[in-house]
């Protein structure tokens, strides 16, 4: 597809046009030319809209789309066309499905499924056999099948001995192990954080010492064996703080942050709402305000939505019975674009692609056309008619999001809001 974007804003602090609002000619999938009041040559169709803004293409490290298994939460289709229309040109896709994405036949499946699509799927393999927590799943024929990374989703590996044998094994192919971090007698049956509010309410609390105990020993078993590890979803203010000291080690970790422990805290549990029911839970405010430090000094790698579609049988019922998650795609930027300066938000959206698949697209006469547009000045509140997902448990409803995502142009095609 051929395309002129007119007075645009590049965010890209790679590109020698950074914070210069110029025309974009792309044709055939690449970025010819950048200039000021570029010729039409062909009829191309043209984008003129008021603040718009782009950056290199969108990167998700964590997203949940239930097929195969779970579709009646979402399908692979409908999640990449959220996905594109909330600024994603690429997706970390988990592996808990039904059957688990455990194996090469199952990387396949889900890879096939994304053909054609402007949002590229990337599959996480399950670290283990069946999510089990046991014995490791066949991770080498599935990086050769497609997969780029291995890890069980939102379950952590209690075996110490099995997660030290996975840092070893996957340095024969350079693989990428994800390490959820909670230890799960020390949740206990938590549902959320444990302070002030869980003890008013009289909810099960998760203490912060569940994460930072694994995610200590995952570090001390990443300085034996060498290897990558990436933390996913930190929480805490002492999580943030391991992780600074393990990369003044040069161990080679990376780790996330989830956008809505960024943005809300165990404030919001007064209402018994169970939208706000995520794992790990959310913190009280200076533990968010310790995550926002990390991702400005880099500690914190990347920001993930975690976005997780649960059906309302699962997810409208009494607190301790429902499931954990909230979807989080279409809130992302205008959350984050209330919190963060620009510039960050668009690093820590983009360096995923770095980590784990070495690609980082700057914006440039001649690269390949993969990017995000958006507007940054407008705010509004997000409700219900602004969810795209087949799900609608969106902990951010009510919200007030500032800037809107226009759309995205990836593998040679224009998907607008």
């Amino acid at each position: 597809m051929n395309l002129i974007l007119r007075n645009t804003t590049i965010i890209d602090k790679e590109s020698s046009f950074n914070k210069k609002t110029v025309d974009i000619l792309i044709s055939d999938g690449i970025i010819q030319k950048i200039g000021n009041q570029l010729e039409n040559p062909n009829q191309f169709e043209e984008i003129n809209i008021p603040n718009l803004h782009i950056s290199s293409g969108w990167f998700d490290t964590s997203v949940c789309f239930g097929e195969p298994g779970f579709e009646d939460s979402e399908t692979i289709s409908n999640g990449l066309d959220v996905a594109a229309k909330s600024g994603f040109t690429g997706v970390m896709l988990q592996p808990n499905t039904n059957p688990v994405n455990d194996n090469q036949s199952q990387i396949h499946f889900v890879k096939q499924k994304s053909t054609g699509k402007a949002t590229e799927l990337f599959p996480i393999g399950a670290l283990t056999k069946n999510c089990e927590g046991k014995d490791l799943a066949e991770i080498f024929d599935m990086k050769k099948a497609g997969a780029i990374a291995f890890g069980d989703y939102n379950k952590n590996i209690s075996n110490a001995n099995l997660m030290k044998i996975a840092l070893q094994y996957a340095q024969d192919f350079d693989g990428q192990i994800i390490a959820f971090c909670q230890d799960e007698h020390i949740k206990g049956n938590g549902v959320v954080n444990e302070g002030i509010n869980s003890t008013k309410l009289g909810l099960k609390g998760i203490p912060n010492l569940a994460e930072e105990l694994i995610i200590e020993r995952n570090l001390f078993l990443l300085e034996y064996t060498g290897g990558k590890l990436h933390i996913p979803t930190v929480s805490t203010a002492k999580s943030v703080e391991l992780i600074r000291k393990a990369k003044e080690k040069n161990l080679n970790v990376t780790c996330s942050v989830a956008v809505h422990n960024l943005f809300l805290t165990d404030e919001l549990l007064h209402e018994f709402d169970t939208r706000h029911k995520v794992l790990p839970p959310l913190r009280n405010d200076e533990d968010r305000i310790a995550l926002i430090n990390a991702v400005l000094d880099d500690t914190i790698d990347c920001i993930t939505t975690d976005h997780n579609p649960i059906d309302i049988e699962h997810k409208k019922m009494e607190f301790d019975l429902a499931k954990f998650g909230t979807i989080g795609l279409e809130s992302a930027f205008g959350a984050l674009n209330s919190i963060l300066p620009l510039e960050k938000i668009i690093e820590k959206l983009t360096s995923g692609k770095r980590i784990f698949i070495n690609e980082n697209n700057q914006i440039s006469e001649g690269s390949k056309a993969n990017i995000t547009l958006f507007t940054i000045d407008n705010e509004w509140i997000f409700n219900k008619e602004n969810i795209l997902s087949k799900s609608k448990n969106s902990a951010f409803l009510g919200q007030k999001m500032k800037g809107k995502v226009i759309g995205i142009y990836n593998q040679n095609q224009l998907i607008l809001s």
